[in-house]
């Protein structure tokens, strides 16, 4: 599942590392751009949770190939989309099919590994996100300078037809095992606390993977005078905070579980950590900016993780892919509903917004959660 996450964002990062060289040839504006990117999260909000009640019905084989198949189509339709309609219409349908690949991990956790590693298991799996976001910029940046933007989505839908193969050839008991379970396919009720658990946690504090992966490009250009070629040496370098910070949290969440530690306590520490990355704009230097993305995107991941590990313990097992759907799928709620503004803001050069907003939606989160689970102890003690 690795490899499938990996494929996912070199596909979904291409736009945004080439947005400069994009934005130049066709015209757009960032506020389209982010139109554009905000129309791709709609679609994986919905997909997220469906996806995650599908494959728990279908198991992960025939499951998995049928959403990568979804997405490696959409992926190679950008080499020949022109305008803002074209771009938005690929976008979701790459949003529909991608919103697979993290309730696809969260099943395969559930399904092949023990309790005790279960949050490494999920953390292994995310990290193809990080892996594939460092490797794009180094990759994709030199290709497209050479044979132009489209050619580089050629490539993207050319991993995906290799993934389906290697896929389809090895995916089968007992390496992975065919668990199926004939449930009906349902989306997750936001009627219950349980479900705003997951969006506090994963939806709000996660944010800042999504608006530096998807706006730092536009950023370090314009604000900061970074060529195309220059970016392609630089934006792979916050991503070692992505990186890192899937295996670092996902262990401390397993010693959580084990000394049986309220997660309240780590989502506030969190939040505080999350809080410098507003003063990105403060540094004119993009040596600065990137060492803040660095540790924005580190501390994004503890949201990650600790999102997964309340939610598997808040939904039976038999749901577990709809909880990494619920996460996916809020966390891209939150932002569709960003960007647009965001996008705006870059046109406008208001920079120090974007970044301020972006630090201090994770503790709204946390606040958010410390309320409801406030509020469920409160209703057990009365009962």
């Amino acid at each position: 599942m690795m490899l499938a996450t990996l494929i996912a964002y070199v596909d979904r990062q291409t736009l945004a590392v080439l947005s400069p060289m994009i934005l130049a040839d066709t015209g757009l504006t960032a506020a389209s751009f982010a139109d554009a990117l905000s129309a791709f999260s709609i679609a994986y909000m919905l997909a997220n949770p469906l996806w995650g009640s599908i494959l728990d019905r279908t198991g992960l084989r025939v499951g998995m190939a049928i959403a990568v198949g979804v997405w490696t189509l959409a992926s190679g339709a950008h080499a020949i989309v022109a305008g803002f309609l074209g771009f938005a219409v690929a976008r979701v349908i790459l949003g529909l099919g991608e919103g697979a690949g993290f309730p696809g991990c969260v099943k395969m956790a559930a399904d092949c590994l023990p309790t005790s590693a279960r949050s490494r298991g999920i953390a292994l799996g995310y990290c193809g996100a990080a892996l594939g976001s460092l490797i794009t910029p180094l990759t994709m940046t030199p290709f497209a300078l050479q044979y132009g933007w489209r050619a580089a989505f050629w490539i993207t839908g050319a991993l995906g037809v290799a993934w389906l193969i290697l896929w389809w050839s090895s995916a089968k008991a007992p390496l992975i095992p065919d668990i199926r379970r004939d449930t009906k396919i349902v989306l997750p009720s936001p009627f219950l606390r349980r479900f705003w658990y997951i969006v506090a946690t994963y939806g709000m504090g996660a944010v800042a993977l999504g608006v530096i992966a998807y706006m730092s490009p536009l950023y370090l250009n314009r604000a900061l005078g970074l060529s195309q070629r220059e970016l392609g040496y630089v934006l792979w370098i916050p991503t070692l905070g992505w990186f890192a910070g899937y295996f670092f949290w996902g262990w401390v969440s397993d010693r959580l579980i084990a000394d049986q530690v309220r997660p309240v306590k780590t989502l506030l520490i969190l939040s505080a950590l999350a809080l410098p990355s507003a003063f990105v704009t403060m540094f004119h230097s993009w040596q600065a900016a990137v060492a803040f993305f660095v540790w924005a995107m580190f501390i994004a991941d503890g949201f990650i993780v600790m999102g997964l590990h309340i939610g598997s313990r808040a939904y039976p097992r038999d749901q577990v892919g709809m909880v990494g759907g619920i996460g996916g799928g809020s966390w891209s709620a939150v932002l569709a509903v960003i960007l647009p503004f965001y996008g705006r803001m870059i046109d406008a050069g208001s920079y120090t917004m974007v970044f301020v907003t972006m630090s201090l939606l994770p503790l709204l989160g946390s606040l958010l959660y410390l309320a409801l689970s406030a509020a469920d102890s409160k209703g057990n003690n009365n009962s």
